[in-house]
């Protein structure tokens, strides 16, 4: 293995590791015959015990970098809010290449617009000073709606300013588990006596 391999074999290994490290227990949300329920939703709280994290199955969007795991991958995730109510979905998306991409728009398959959400973008190792690759995080704010009127399937492309574009497929089986995963945890009184310091905190 080449000394600039085995670089970027450990920076983007450590960045996995930080990425997908399970702050709580993976919980089956709906019953065993439910649609998406052989997937498992990620639930995490903050801190401050106002908002939960729902993490979705991950899925490849493209082979693993280098064939090092953690790599290129999506999900759905969803953030509620304890005290308002209020929920936001996103789609998550891990990429790592060799050229750099300056990802800053997204629509959905009918071409409506969608709110980008850069996350971090940083170089993992230079061969020379324009011959880098790259680890980039990245989202696409989704409305609940669209998940629940796009059951099969949901497509998301992340576009540049350079003409490159990406397309992401959610899954069915994605979407059901995120959905029962929501109706869960948007039931009246759900979760209201977790606190901070409880099995479920990160």
């Amino acid at each position: 293995m080449s000394s600039r391999r085995r670089a970027i074999f450990a920076a983007l290994f450590g960045a996995g590791l930080a990425a997908c490290a399970p702050a709580a227990p993976s919980v089956n949300t709906g019953p065993a015959n439910s649609p998406g329920a052989a997937d498992s939703v990620a639930v995490r709280e903050h801190l401050s015990g106002r908002y939960i994290a729902l993490i979705g199955p991950k899925a490849q969007h493209d082979p693993p970098y280098l064939d090092t795991s953690e790599t290129n991958f999506f999900c759905l995730r969803s953030f509620i809010d304890r005290q308002t109510g209020e929920t936001a979905d996103q789609l998550y998306v891990v990429a790592s290449y060799d050229s750099k991409r300056d990802w800053d728009a997204a629509h959905d398959g009918s071409g409506q617009g969608l709110k980008f959400i850069p996350i971090s973008r940083y170089k993992i190792v230079c061969q020379e000073e324009d011959n880098c690759s790259y680890a980039e995080e990245f989202a696409a704010a989704i409305p609940e709606s669209d998940l629940r009127q796009n059951p099969k399937r949901l497509s998301v492309t992340f576009t540049d300013h350079a003409g490159d574009a990406q397309t992401i497929n959610i899954s069915a089986e994605q979407i059901a588990a995120q959905l029962t995963a929501l109706a869960e945890h948007q039931k009246p009184g759900r979760d209201a006596g977790i606190a901070p310091g409880s099995p479920h905190q990160p």
